[in-house]
């Protein structure tokens, strides 16, 4: 005979969620790299690089790719920091990619008429 009571599952613990496990090819992470520079965010730049170094192996791998110390790398792709160029393309060598430049997709013109009406 029913109770009039339900009972509820027990929701399991959240866990939070980390982008480097979904890194699994250089595929995968030239493309996250790629969205993180298309957002133009510049202060996306070492946390994304920081969530690659930890998919390839973590800071000591990472160090000994780029001959830089763990201590700078970890200052470098802290929250507040700004790597230099010479080692963006250090670090993004030691990932097996390089910095490229190509032309941005321009504006279509419906859409730039619109704006400027």
């Amino acid at each position: 005979m029913p109770t009039g009571k339900t009972t509820k599952r027990a929701i399991a613990p959240s866990v939070p969620f980390r982008a480097s496990v979904h890194l699994r090819s250089d595929a995968e992470i030239a493309a996250y790299i790629e969205e993180m520079l298309a957002d133009g965010d510049a202060r996306a730049v070492p946390i994304a690089l920081r969530t690659v170094a930890e998919a390839v192996g973590g800071m000591g791998a990472l160090a000994e790719k780029t001959g830089l110390s763990r201590e700078t790398l970890y200052r470098t792709l802290s929250a507040s920091g700004n790597p230099r160029l010479d080692t963006l393309a250090l670090i993004l060598e030691a990932f097996g990619l390089r910095l490229s430049v190509r032309p941005a997709p321009k504006p279509r013109r419906a859409e730039h008429r619109a704006s400027h009406s």
